[in-house]
Parts: C-alpha cells; structure tokens; sequence
C-alpha cells in the first residue's frame, strides 16, 4: 500500500537564493518569490509544514512598476484610533522605503496565520546590493526565466 509523503520540521533541507529585482516587475517577483518560501517548488512540498528556502532580494530600489501603478495604488494602513487611517502611494514607498514595499508585496501572497508568518521571516530584502549573508553562500537565482 502506498502512503502519501508528508515532509517533517526535522528533515527539511533549506537553500539560500538571492534575486536581483531590478527591471522586474513587483507582482511578478513577489508571486515567485512567496512560491520559493512557502516551498512549492520542491516535491517534497507540505502545506502544513514549512518546507521553503531562504530568498535575498536585492536592488528592490530597481523594481518596476507598471502602469500607473506608482500613484494609484495605494498602501493603507490603521493606527486604531480615530482618524488614524493612513496611505502611501506604492511611487513614493519605492523612493522612501522599497524593502516595505517588497515585503508587503510577498507577505500579502503568503498564507495568513502563524505559517504565513513564519515563512515570511525567511524572507531578506534590502534596496541596494550589498546584503550582509555572503556566509550562507546564496544560489544566484534567474527569475526572468520563471515568470
């Protein structure tokens, strides 16, 4: 009889990828990049278990928006009190703050709950390329021939 796989906490071996975001789309990169986090591309993928690698962005100052994306989306966000709804366009948080704007771009892919939360902290953005994790030596990833 066969049984199906289900991958353990303790047997799971993790990757470091690094991704260049420049010229990339932001939805494209962010649905990639929540893919290799949660661990779909592996086939030893649990949706109950965390079985996704690392993932690196750099350049995120480089990511491309498409359309008029820069000043008619708006980011929300509520500070519970009243009156204190307050927005960004994603323009201006890609000059002021481009890793807030990458990570809310992947966590909002990322399931919600304790599991989603948990695979989001393996994510690693910064907006230049200099990062600070030359020592887990991270596979260069090609996102261009994913998306």
């Amino acid at each position: 009889m066969r049984t199906t796989f289900m991958a353990k906490p303790g047997e799971i071996e993790r990757k470091w990828y690094i991704v260049d975001a420049t010229d990339i789309s932001l939805g494209r990169l962010s649905s990639v990049v929540a893919s290799i986090l949660r661990g779909k591309n592996k086939p030893t993928f649990t949706p109950n278990v965390d079985t996704g690698d690392n993932v690196i962005i750099i350049n995120a100052s480089a990511v491309k928006l498409t359309g008029k994306k820069a000043t008619d989306k708006i980011y929300y966000h509520h500070s519970n009190h009243p009156g204190g709804l307050k927005s960004r366009q994603a323009g201006e948080l890609r000059t002021n703050n481009p890793e807030k704007l990458l990570e809310l771009s992947v966590h909002g892919m990322l399931p919600k709950g304790s599991l989603g939360r948990k695979q989001g902290l393996k994510l690693h953005v910064y907006a230049d390329a200099n990062h600070k994790h030359e020592a887990q030596n991270p596979e260069v990833l090609d996102i261009t021939n994913l998306i």
